[in-house]
């Protein structure tokens, strides 16, 4: 691996012609963004925005999209496998975090722990991310913030593409990624076609422990992580003087494995051999295909645009297990455990306008629905139905050229329906009414919410302030209200409360920022007030040998900051650092004291990046260091264990240079090259012991044309 870092270097500073001249970049905490200025950009909303482009993703390439995300500060992801991780910002995730693409919002099982989400990083333009409450603009699920996912660039050229090539060696992942895109006068499309495949991945240990029971791993590899991607999506657009339509067609499918020994002890007496080979993917396994299909279309009144956002949105989850039973539960007559299919229908349309000169405002409506049918032998959660409609308005107010003053008023209406569900098993102990015990009651339960911002921004000179106060809400979701059976992937049973009322958070969030072009200070605090947060708590109840979790509502305070400072020693070295905390504390309840499970330790992160201008030949060139450190994480809700702190040690290059007539990058790094053994506090292998992948070596690959 040294030679070909060697090969890499010499690569990209001694190529023999010169790239394309492309955008000036600034140096973000940790990463470079090219494009507009940060600052420029936090100055446009009173909320805390921060957006990326291409080339960070492609600098900061890892094995999912949310992994390569968390480079920014706040941004995290909880990972189970190699494959599969969840967003979190600021310690909160799943269904208190919007994922949208193109401003729609991306609808698949986000409810599960072990459910990654289905996106094609290679098809992804820039992200848009919205640390903080933003359920004025995005409604429900987006008391946490956004992450806006943006591929609806207009094409310049008649015909222009990309083809990366790309692998990673802790699981000796292959892939290649093709965009094609091209326009006309007024027509213009764009396509994308990605394979990647991956065998099980490595980390610093020899074995692991479940319920005192010890594994060998072999080669250090976790057994059944290995899988496959196979993602396709076009675009099909006309952009004319008055208005402009595209058509997003996008299929996403996915095949990986869950761990082994993580899916319970059944491995032991299973007639599966795991260790026959890395690349192969066996039971516990699951796959998923995502279908959507949205009409992105603007409308321009003189100075005003209508916009209007329409979707059709399929998943189809399907896990497959060896048939085993389980406490009464006889053998079941396939591997089907469990299938979650949902089917989501969704549109919103707004209207910009300035009713006067001094005004920027919107309004808008939405409404969604969604129907999610399950099947298999195994359960969790009932079939249920979402319907929610939503309207607001914002107006932006310059009351002079340094200070802009936001205000905004929401409504929103969402009603949930489960179905019934009785085991298709006897249990003995049931009542003698009914030997087939009732896991699921039909609910119909209506929510509704009235939420509000209000914001400022001011700039003078080098500094810039904003701050933002309000109120967002989050309905409870089908899981919380009525799941009622084992999640394998954590080790627990969940219980859900059907009388769950309405999430509801006040906020506030605030910005300070001073940048002279050579040194660049930011300060982003938050505080987080819940009178009434849902989670899912530990009882002294066990079933089936597994502790019981039920949700609970409780109040809860969070605050916390993200800092970074950047000081730019010469035109070619840049030296940054990174800070961010969180505090979460339970303020009612059994729990009260505690904080609240899986939020993040503080971190601080120390970066160097060095660009030089006049050596070699090739453009763009640069040479990143950082190391992060990790503190130990002791608010936690027992049974959660604690986790110890950590260093990690990364490193990067890459260039831009001309081969023939074609512009190729090149981006190589290294992750945790000290082969550091260490725990995430936010993924969930760490309940059984397993430590975060070791050292991992990423190339890059591409090719313009």
């Amino acid at each position: 691996m040294k030679y070909i870092l060697l090969l890499l270097v010499c690569t990209c500073f001694f190529a023999p012609s010169f790239a394309q001249q492309v955008q000036d970049s600034i140096q973000l905490n940790e990463v470079v963004v090219k494009g507009s200025s940060q600052s420029a950009i936090r100055m446009r909303n009173s909320l805390n925005v921060t957006q990326v482009n291409r080339s960070f993703m492609r600098e900061n390439l890892s094995g999912s999209l949310m992994q390569t995300l968390e480079h920014i500060p706040g941004v995290k992801a909880m990972s189970i496998g190699s494959g599969q991780s969840k967003p979190t910002i600021r310690g909160m995730g799943f269904n208190r975090l919007v994922v949208a693409e193109n401003g729609i919002k991306h609808e698949g099982q986000q409810w599960g722990e072990d459910h990654g989400l289905e996106i094609n990083q290679f098809a992804v333009d820039g992200v848009e991310v919205i640390k903080g409450p933003a359920s004025l603009m995005y409604g429900s699920d987006a008391i946490g913030g956004v992450i806006n996912l943006k591929n609806n660039s207009l094409p310049i050229e008649r015909l222009e593409g990309e083809v990366e090539l790309f692998t990673r060696t802790n699981n000796e992942s292959i892939g290649i990624s093709a965009n094609l895109q091209g326009r006309e006068k007024h027509f213009f499309y764009r396509a994308n076609l990605t394979w990647i495949d991956y065998g099980d991945y490595k980390v610093p240990a020899d074995s692991i422990q479940y319920y005192s029971y010890y594994f060998r791993l072999k080669d250090k590899r976790l057994r059944n992580t290995a899988g496959k991607e196979r993602n396709g999506s076009i675009t099909l657009g006309w952009q004319g003087e008055k208005y402009r339509t595209a058509f997003y067609i996008d299929n996403v499918y996915a095949k990986s494995g869950f761990f082994a020994n993580a899916h319970g002890l059944e491995i032991r007496v299973s007639d599966i051999d795991y260790d026959h080979s890395s690349r192969d993917v066996d039971l516990p396994y699951h796959d998923v295909n995502h279908f959507k299909v949205a009409n992105l279309t603007t409308v321009y009144l003189g100075n005003s645009r209508l916009e209007g956002r329409f979707a059709y949105q399929n998943n189809l989850r399907k896990e497959f297990a060896e048939a085993v039973s389980h406490g009464y539960m006889p053998i079941p007559p396939d591997n089907l455990e469990r299938k979650f299919d949902k089917d989501t229908y969704s549109s919103a349309v707004d209207l910009h306008f300035s009713p006067a000169e001094a005004h920027e405002a919107t309004v808008g409506i939405s409404g969604e629905h969604q129907d999610n049918r399950r099947a298999g032998w195994g359960f969790i959660i009932p079939d249920f139905r979402t319907s929610s409609f939503g309207l607001f308005a914002y107006d932006r107010f310059h009351l002079t050229e340094k200070l802009i003053l936001s205000a905004g008023l929401r409504f929103d209406r969402t009603t949930v329906k489960t179905e019934a569900y009785n085991d298709w098993f006897k249990t003995p102990v049931e009542s003698e009414d009914s030997l087939y015990k009732k896991r699921s009651l039909a609910l119909n339960r209506s929510f509704n919410s009235l939420t509000w911002s209000a914001g400022l921004n001011y700039t003078s000179g080098y500094w810039s302030f904003k701050g933002n106060i309000g109120k967002s809400y989050r309905a409870p979701i089908a899981k919380e209200l009525s799941s009622d059976g084992i999640n394998y992937h954590i080790f627990r049973y969940e219980k859900g409360e059907s009388t769950l009322s309405s999430e509801e958070s006040y906020q506030i969030d605030a910005g300070v920022n001073w940048d002279n072009g050579r040194i660049a200070l930011l300060l982003e605090p938050y505080l987080n007030y819940f009178p009434n947060y849902i989670y899912l708590s530990p009882t002294p109840d066990y079933y089936e040998g597994l502790q019981m979790y039920q949700y609970v509502q409780n109040r809860v305070i969070r605050y916390g900051f993200e800092g970074t400072a950047n000081y730019k020693l010469t035109n070619e070295i840049e030296a940054g650092v990174t800070t961010e905390y969180l505090y979460a504390s339970q303020r009612s309840g059994d729990k009260k004291g505690y904080g609240l499970p899986f939020s993040p330790p503080w971190s601080t992160t120390f970066s160097l990046k060095y660009m030089p201008d006049k050596l070699g030949i090739g453009k763009n060139r640069y040479i990143s260091m950082d190391y992060k450190v990790v503190g130990k994480q002791n608010r936690i809700v027992p049974p959660e264990k604690t986790t110890s702190g950590y260093q990690v040690l990364s490193a990067a290059v890459g260039c831009d240079f001309t081969l023939g007539k074609q512009l190729m990058q090149v981006n190589f790094q290294g992750q945790n090259l000290l082969n550091k053994r260490y725990y995430d506090h936010t993924g969930y292998y760490r309940l059984i012991e397993v430590p975060e992948p070791g050292r991992s070596f990423t190339l890059l690959i591409g090719m313009k044309f």
